[in-house]
């Protein structure tokens, strides 16, 4: 299991690679100012969904995010 530094160090090059350093900036600044709570954003996102939709996003997200088991 990872600990708090080595989940920070992915979660950082996640955004860095994605959003580049001065939206990462942006970003990390809007979840400090906001109180971001990700649970209720993922709540309120996928509740605004029909089902049809959430299916979609599912098998989206599946077939970019293929299962491999750890050990």
């Amino acid at each position: 299991m990872a600990n708090s530094i080595e989940i920070m160090n992915k979660g950082m090059e996640c955004l860095l690679e994605k959003l580049g350093i001065v939206e990462t900036e942006q970003f990390i600044s809007v979840i400090i100012r906001e109180q971001f709570d990700y649970t209720k954003w993922q709540r309120d996102r996928f509740d605004a969904m029909d089902a049809d939709e959430f299916n979609s996003a599912a098998v989206d997200y599946a077939k970019t995010h293929p299962f491999v088991a750890t050990k």
